[in-house]
């Protein structure tokens, strides 16, 4: 999917209800905190311009980085998660929504007793828009990246049910999944003429200390 779909999708406020967790979950802290592959910056953005926090983000995509800095709140880089050019336990805090887990990046990053926020997706996440899509829809298994380096101490849940009120917003949140990779063509086409869906959203945050 593209940066500016991505963003015009995430800025209809479908996923609000996990942006509104994460802005929970800093209201009370202070410190400075990384987001990992941030995107176009809907998260990060909302907890700098919510919170006492001072964010930074970094994705490998520039478009993304130049999208997310439009949006304030703030400061982004253009980087990868294999080497990440920070110094070693510069941050208080890091999170990370739906990407590949390199451990041994995000705990040298992290200050000791630093905490990180994994973000997975439940196990009902998006389920209506499978059951458009497979004759036998399966759910997530709620797996939470293991980790030897850091220590996961706590999770919880995030759930809500959303309505996709056009053809551009059910292919969009399609477009951000895996499952757009793994579908039939056959498949896919199931979401030609489909205007409006009901679906839950789900979220597995994960805590893990330094």
């Amino acid at each position: 999917i593209s940066a500016r779909k991505r963003r015009d999708f995430l800025n209809c406020g479908y996923y609000c209800p996990l942006r509104d967790a994460l802005i929970e979950l800093f209201s009370d802290k202070t410190g400075i905190l990384l987001d990992i592959c941030c995107g176009e910056g809907y998260y990060s953005s909302a907890i700098g311009e919510s919170t006492g926090m001072t964010v930074y983000g970094f994705d490998l995509s520039r478009e993304m980085v130049r999208l997310a800095a439009k949006r304030g709140g703030a400061e982004y880089f253009v980087a990868n998660m294999a080497s990440i050019p920070v110094p070693d336990g510069a941050f208080d805090y890091a999170m990370h929504l739906f990407a590949p887990f390199n451990e041994k990046e995000f705990a040298r990053i992290l200050k000791s007793g630093g905490r990180l926020y994994t973000v997975v997706p439940g196990s009902h996440h998006l389920f209506g828009l499978k059951e458009k899509l497979y004759d036998e829809p399966y759910l997530n298994d709620e797996k939470l990246p293991e980790t030897e380096k850091l220590h996961l101490l706590s999770s919880r849940k995030i759930s809500a049910e959303i309505e996709l009120d056009s053809a551009e917003a059910i292919n969009a949140v399609f477009r951000m999944t895996p499952y757009y990779y793994h579908t039939s063509a056959k498949d896919k086409a199931k979401l030609d003429n489909l205007y409006s869906l009901k679906t839950p959203i789900e979220f597995i945050i994960g805590e893990y200390e330094k």
